[in-house]
């Protein structure tokens, strides 16, 4: 296959690296990561007035009209920077599902503002048993005069506690793991009757889980058809999924190169300790899962707008097998050949290696995947 990048491509990837390089150094992530917010509004703000937050979205609403390759390149130089900001998240998943299940004044008024980075989404679908489950839902929605009553609880909802908006799934039919009946809904968080507990998550991006207690929300704040909202979920989980892979090939590629220089200046025996050829040939073998996992992204990000299909969500799944696998390896094997100060706090690495951790269990860990792959090809 021949992957080559157009000029355009080549000048968003190049923008996306420079800001990263220029104005996110490890010591300022540090900084961003212990603030209230858990990341920098700074450099949220900075990827709106670029463009990059504009990438995925339809030009009538201010977007750049890109790709999934399009956002591959941007995902991959904010993971190789270990931005903490949620991109992913906001612009992505929940970005796609407003630009896919919402009205045409939804649309209008919602998706301008995403684009300019002005408006934070943060998507909250996962609950305690759900476990990976989007049709999985115990939230209900009861329909009242006027709108819709919610109560329920959402689990892991990443930068939710400081979202201006909150997309929730909950179920107005059916019992609790029916795949018809789930609906999608615009809830601030600042309603009264939703309450938050916040925490941070293992690579020390916040998370918070989101108790919805009779919050009540307009009819208006539905997104889509009543109890229709699945394919659209699953949908943009796909999605997510490819620029997920992305983010993870960039920070594996910077977890490889932080330790292939630590290989060249560590000196034992007098000499530095990559002449060793075990040394080296663990050193190749990261590399090898490098290069699988990046093929699988590219692959993931060629296939993520494209209608959905069994062929699809099988490429997805595969790809999503192999980075996850790729990320523990990688992420084992630096700490390893860095010996104690692969573990430290206060060295890059560590932060790499437990966002690499992170990435293997969001959205799908590796056997999840693999079991719907093995299903789906057993109906082909």
């Amino acid at each position: 296959m021949d992957f080559k990048l157009t000029q355009e491509q080549h000048m968003l990837q190049d923008t996306a690296a420079r800001l990263v390089r220029d104005t996110y150094s490890f010591e300022q992530r540090e900084e961003h990561r212990q603030s209230p917010r858990g990341f920098s509004y700074a450099f949220w703000q900075q990827l709106g007035e670029l463009g990059l937050t504009s990438v995925p979205f339809d030009p009538a609403y201010g977007g750049f009209g890109g790709n999934g390759v399009d956002v591959m390149l941007v995902a991959q130089e904010l993971g190789r920077g270990l931005c903490l900001e949620p991109f992913l998240h906001s612009v992505i998943f929940a970005g796609g599902l407003i630009e896919q299940l919402g009205s045409q004044e939804q649309k209008s008024e919602l998706l301008p503002q995403v684009v300019g980075a002005t408006l934070q989404l943060a998507v909250a679908l996962q609950e305690p048993q759900s476990h990976y489950q989007l049709h999985d839902v115990q939230t209900r929605a009861e329909a009242v005069q006027g709108g819709w009553r919610l109560s329920g609880r959402k689990s892991v909802v990443v930068a939710g506690h400081c979202a201006d908006v909150l997309l929730v799934s909950a179920r107005n039919s059916g019992d609790s793991r029916d795949q018809a009946g789930i609906s999608l809904f615009l809830v601030d968080p600042k309603s009264p009757g939703v309450s938050l507990r916040v925490y941070p998550s293992l690579d020390g991006r916040m998370a918070c889980d989101v108790l919805l207690d009779q919050v009540s929300v307009s009819a208006g704040a539905m997104l889509g058809a009543p109890g229709a909202a699945l394919p659209a979920l699953r949908y943009q989980q796909g999605r997510a999924i490819a620029a997920q892979c992305a983010e993870a090939v960039g920070s594996m590629t910077a977890t490889c190169e932080l330790t292939l220089d630590y290989l060249k200046t560590r000196k034992q025996f007098g000499q530095p300790i990559g002449k060793f050829q075990v040394l080296q040939h663990r050193m190749v073998d990261m590399h090898i899962e490098l290069d699988q996992a990046t093929s699988m992204a590219m692959l993931a990000a060629c296939v993520a707008d494209q209608p959905d299909s069994d062929e699809r969500t099988r490429t997805l799944c595969a790809a999503k097998f192999i980075v996850c696998r790729a990320a523990r390896y990688i992420a084992d094997q630096g700490i390893q050949l860095h010996g104690g100060i692969g573990l430290t706090w206060e060295y890059v690495l560590s932060h790499h290696a437990k966002h690499l951790l992170m990435v293997a269990r969001q959205l799908g860990d590796d056997d999840y995947h693999l079991q719907v792959y093995s299903e789906l090809m057993a109906v082909v």
